[in-house]
Parts: structure tokens; sequence; C-alpha cells
């Protein structure tokens, strides 16, 4: 490690951020409006004082708005902090410059966190020790061939899951739970299933300190990681070293071994905001280099930042530097990291001009789009954000998948109970063409979800009709109270067996009209073990076990992980459910059937205008050589129903659904599938049945 001070060159301006070369190491960083800056060195992560200081001359050390310098015999493992001044007229001009205040790299590509203490940056900055820090790193990694996985989206299964959640509870029984390490030790589990991609929830370094006063009070902290500060690093938190950019590496170990899984990797990013919070939130980063740039401030007053997320700034997404900013961050994600796409956390504020207003041509989504290096990414958008921009099925772009909230809403809806749906269901099951289908887009462009990290997990949607958020500290005030939810009977744990055999039977008639639907499915870590938050729906602070998976409810609910398995298997081997186009009702060459049928109580008579229907139907004829046609009934009424069936010529229908039976006869795979006899079917309340044809024997 360094023992004196190191010479300096001038250094240039390109590449931001610290980058090792032959002689040493540039670094360089914009802003605009600073009239002095200066580069701190440390020889750790936990060292006292700057084993140097580099005071940058501007006439020197910056070309227009970037500021740089080379150190010459600079070793990896050196951490560092830059100081910023520059105008202090907050309200007016908007800067935020204070030079006592120890500046994180936002380019940074590893980070460290060992004297950080947010609300003690909060109240006096520049105040002893409390910066997070960058690090000098070397970045070589031997990727042994490895790239991309990019499965079509038409193929896609996604799985959601929280890097630290997903293995973090005793009972997982890893090596080194809560880590991206972790995380491998669980492919098994993952290739079981059968999901061909995994959405991990935040993993760029995020603070964990960013919670409300009254979670702090209780000891809780961040643990979703949606507060992002450093966009290039893997969050320190998950890797099991404290030696200088273990993360780094480590989080490549893991894409690598999944993609040998056959397992893709889905990033969810959080652009929309920052970790800095608003005006009484620390200043990490932005707000000390170019605050007036970076973020959305109130033309009025800009000292105050203006909220289009709920979690106090917003991003400037469609300024030409932050654009230019969040495009390079994405293109290093998938060139550097081998990841396959991402999800866009709110994504309607990248959607929003730097005057906030809705643009249909926002540079920074276009960019994304038609990027090379991301030409075969995927890019999925939560498509609203906290300020009342909804755009599903009108997001900008082309490409852009959509998590249709609509799907979700239409869905729980249904399967409660509630009546004069059965119109809005068919077109939600065949891939809602209504939303992109005249904008000439394909029914990949929207995710199907019934639930995910942010409210009920799927057995707390069918035990709870309310919020139960108390252990978040905010009396119960957070979280959405529109949960479309039924109990089916009881609120919460109960140990009546009818009241547990409906809700096992519900949460089988989601998952199965999940893998039913036209569209990308995508299911939250752990609904196929039943996984319970205890009816919180808000689980963001709960890095405990009410937020962790509990790996024993993979013994205890076996049936529930056996159906999910085999529901997957089905889709995949129906490609009529895994279409690139929409459903038509024309007929399918060389089949007796149009492509899809729909049906009511009677066949052929879908009650789309009838305020009291609930039955709904559909028969889809099979697009692939040797594929079965499938035959669909969805009965979520409390009545029995006995349900035509369409007659096959030189065919008949083989059971393979009924979520009304205990395991292992709700599902079973062909080979198992009984025939049914006659031209009707007894479908009992509550529940879905599918069946496939089969030749006569």
């Amino acid at each position: 490690m360094p023992a004196k001070s190191h010479k300096i060159r001038r250094g240039y301006r390109y590449p931001p951020g610290s980058s090792r070369m032959a002689r040493g190491v540039n670094f360089s960083v914009f802003s605009r409006y600073a009239t002095s800056m200066e580069l701190r060195l440390y020889e750790s992560a936990r060292s006292l004082e700057p084993f140097q200081v580099i005071r940058l001359d501007p006439n020197v050390h910056r070309t227009f708005f970037f500021w740089h310098v080379f150190v010459q015999d600079l070793p990896p493992g050196v951490h560092y902090t830059w100081r910023a001044d520059g105008p202090g007229d907050t309200a007016v001009s908007g800067h935020r410059f204070d030079k006592r205040v120890e500046l994180l790299d936002p380019w940074t590509k590893t980070v460290t966190c060992d004297f950080w203490d947010r609300r003690r940056t909060s109240r006096m900055p520049g105040q002893g020790l409390s910066s997070m820090r960058a690090a000098v790193v070397d970045g070589a990694y031997d990727w042994e061939r490895d790239r991309p996985l990019n499965h079509p989206l038409e193929k896609c299964i996604i799985y959601e899951l929280h890097v630290g959640g997903f293995t973090r509870h005793p009972s997982a029984g890893v090596r080194h739970p809560g880590t991206f390490l972790g995380v491998i030790e669980k492919i098994p589990h993952l290739k079981d299933l059968g999901i061909t991609d995994v959405e991990l929830m935040p993993c760029m370094a995020f603070d964990e300190q960013d919670v409300p006063e009254p979670a702090a009070a209780l000891g809780l902290r961040n643990f979703w990681g949606y507060s992002t500060h450093s966009f290039f690093s893997p969050h320190p938190g998950y890797g099991t070293s404290p030696r200088p950019g273990s993360h780094l590496q480590e989080f490549r170990d893991m894409v690598k071994a999944l993609h040998r899984a056959g397992i893709g990797v889905i990033l969810d990013v959080a652009i929309n905001h920052t970790a800095e919070g608003g005006a009484e939130g620390p200043i990490i980063n932005f707000k000390g280099f170019a605050n007036e740039i970076f973020y959305h401030l109130d033309p009025a007053d800009k000292s105050r930042y203006v909220d289009y997320t709920g979690c106090g700034n917003t991003v400037n997404c469609n300024h030409p530097l932050v654009s230019r900013f969040i495009l390079h961050c994405l293109e290093y994600w998938v060139r550097e990291m081998h990841v396959d796409g991402f999800r866009f956390d709110l994504a309607s504020v990248l959607a929003r001009g730097e005057d906030g207003r809705p643009m249909p041509h926002a540079p920074v989504l276009w960019s994304i789009e038609f990027s090379e290096a991301l030409a075969d990414a995927k890019i999925i958008a939560e498509a609203w954000d906290a300020a009342g921009l909804y755009q599903v099925g009108a997001f900008p772009g082309f490409r852009w998948s959509e998590w249709n909230g609509r799907y979700r809403d239409v869905v729980r809806r249904f399967v409660r109970g509630d009546k004069g749906l059965v119109g809005e269901m068919a077109t939600r099951l065949a891939g809602s063409s209504d939303f992109y289908e005249p904008q000439g887009r394909l029914p990949t462009n929207g995710v199907n979800f019934v639930t995910c990290h942010d409210g009920f997990t799927l057995w707390d949607l069918v035990s709870y009709e309310r919020k139960h958020n108390e252990a978040n500290g905010e009396d119960n005030r957070d979280g959405t109270d529109e949960n479309f939810s039924w109990n089916c009977g009881v609120e919460g744990e109960t140990r009546d067996p009818r009241i547990l055999s409906l809700r096992k039977r519900q949460v089988r008639n989601f998952m199965a009209i999940l893998f039913l639907s036209q569209g990308v499915p995508m299911i939250l870590a752990g609904d196929e073990m039943l996984r319970t938050q205890n009816g919180n729906n808000n689980a963001y602070c709960q890095d405990n076990p009410l937020g962790w998976v509990d790996w024993t409810l993979n013994e205890t609910n076996q049936g529930m992980l056996r159906f999910v398995r085999q529901m997957i298997s089905l889709r995949k081997r129906h490609p009529s459910l895994m279409r690139k186009r929409f459903l038509t009702g024309k007929k399918v060459p060389g089949r007796p059937l149009p492509d899809v049928a729909w049906h009511g109580r009677r066949l052929g008579e879908p009650l789309w205008d009838d305020p009291e229907a609930q039955v709904l139907a559909f028969t889809l004829a099979g697009v692939g050589r040797g594929e079965e046609d499938l035959h669909v009934i969805l009965n979520p009424a409390q009545s029995i129903l006995n349900a035509p069936l369409p007659n096959l010529s030189g065919r008949r229908w083989h059971r393979a659904v009924d979520t009304s039976m205990d395991s292992p006869q709700d599902i079973l795979e062909p080979q198992d599938q009984p025939a049914v006899k006659g031209s009707f079917y007894l479908v009992r309340p509550h529940s879905v049945v599918v069946f496939e044809s089969r030749r006569r024997l």
C-alpha cells in the first residue's frame, strides 16, 4: 500500500470515475459550477486520515466541466473521496456545494461504507468521519466465455427475488447467507422450479440507513434497496469479504453461475431517485457535484426538490448529462457485468422532461430503446410514478415491456369472486391486446403478475383483507389500502381446515391463471412455498424473518411447490400459451379449431356484458406440431358448474388440472391424466380446470 505521496500529471476527462492505466490511475469527475476541487486518497476503507490530498489546478486539471488528474504508480486497493467548492446560493441557483463534505465518486465501481452515518451527515455535514468511500480496483475478470443468455421474451418465466432475503433465513442452509454467493447455492431450487430468469431486487449499492425516523427508532433499516447512491457498483452488503472489489467479483460469479444453469439475470434498477433524499437529506455525491443538473428543483425556490417518487427527490433523467450517465450505466451492466436486462422502478419518471411534464419522445427512453449495446437486453418498465402518471399500455417506445398492473388488479378481483369482469378478464388472459395491439406492440409487452415484492405475498392475499404494517413503525399508514384481497372468511392465521383448504385452492387458482395467460409471467420468490409476511404489505424495512424466505416451507408446502413446478412445465409444452402475436379467433391451418374460442356456462356464449357473470372458459388450438389443444374453465363462483366440453373429432379431453383437488391430483403429468367420459365436467366452486386433448386409442 502507499507509503508516500505520488506524483501527478494532468490526466484525462474520459472516462469518468477512476481508471487504472499502465502507470497509474486516472480520476475524472463532472462539476460544471465548482470553483475548486480536491482528491483525497486513503490507504484503506478505515484509514482515519488521507495519505495524500491533491488540490486540482483549474487551469491544468479542468477540461470544459470535467475535473481530472492522473496519479502515478497508484496501486489497487486505495480508497478515495472528492471535495468540491463553489457557489452557495441554493434557493436561486440550486447549487449545494459544501467544501467540508467528502463526496463519493458517482462513477465508482466499488464503494465502502465503514464510516457512513446518514443522520450525522444530514445534521452536521463535514463533521467527523461519516462519508462513504470509493475504491480503486482491478476490474479484470475471467468470464470463461460467458455471455448474456437473452431468452426470447415469449418463453420467459420471471422469478422476482431479493438477494439478501432469499438466503438470510437460517433454514436456507447456505454457507454465505444473504449474499450473491448465497444465491448460487440455491440455483438447484430455481432449476427444479423451471423459471428462466431471475429479476433481482436492487443490487446497485444503496443506503441501508435510509428509512423514516419511526422505522430507524425501531432499529429497522432499508431492506429492499430502493435507495441507490452508486449506480455502477454492486451493493457491498451482498459481498462476503471486506476486500476492496470482492462484491464486484462475487456479483459476476453469481451471474456466471446462473447463466451456466440456463437462468438469465434481470436487474431491478431505481434510477428515478437517489439516496440523497430531499432538502433535509445528506449530501453523498450528486448534490455536491451537480445538484442543479441531476435533480428536479422547484423553479420558485431551488432549495426545494420536486418529488415525483415519494422518496424526497427526483432524478432529472432527460437532462443531456444525466441521460448519458444513465445510458452509460446500463450499458456497463450489460457489457461488463453480463446482465440480461433491467426492470425500471417508477419508470414513468424517466418519461418526464426537465420541466417535469410527460414527454412522448423522452430522450433517455429512446436512447435506451435504440442502444446497440442494449439491443438484446430486456427493458421492463414499472409504468407509473408516485405523482399520478400512469402509463400502463402507453409507455413511450415500442419494445419496452411493462409490469401490467391492470392484469394484477383484474385477476385478483376475478378470483375473489367479483362479478361482471369476464370481458376484461378474457382480454387480460389474451395478452391485453386492448393496450398493446393498436400501437403495433405484442403480447410480450406485458409482464403479468399477481404478486410482487410491493404488496401482499400470495398466501397473504388469500389470508388478509387489510394490511397489517404495524411493525414498520408508522401506525399502519404506509403501504397501499387497495389490495383486492379476500381472506376466505377469517382475517389472518387460522386452524380451520375448511378455510385453509379454500386458501390453498385460491393460490392454485392464481398460479394456474398466471401460467395460462398470454404475455410474460412473473412470480414472487417464496410464493411457490406459500411464504407469509403476516399481512405486512410493505416490508421494505423488514430485514428479519418477516422479510426473509423461510425454507422450511419448502417441505411443509410440498404440494404447492409441486403445483407451481408442474404449471410451469405445462406452459413450456404449449407454444399456444407463449404466442408472439395476438389471438385472432380465426381458424388455425390444419386444425379444426380457431386459435381461441371463448365460452361461458354454455359453449360459444361468453357473457361479456352480463354484470352478474362470473364463469369464463376458453379453448386454445395447438400451434406446434404434436401440441395438444387446451380447454380451460374458470369458476370463481360459489356454485358448482356442470360445464360442457367442446366436441373433438377423433380426440378426447384429458384432465390436466383441477385446483379443487388436493395434491397430487390437482395437477397431473400427461401420462397420468385421466380421460373425461362424457361431454360435461363438474367444476367445483372457486376452481380452475384445464384439459389437454389426446387422440382416441
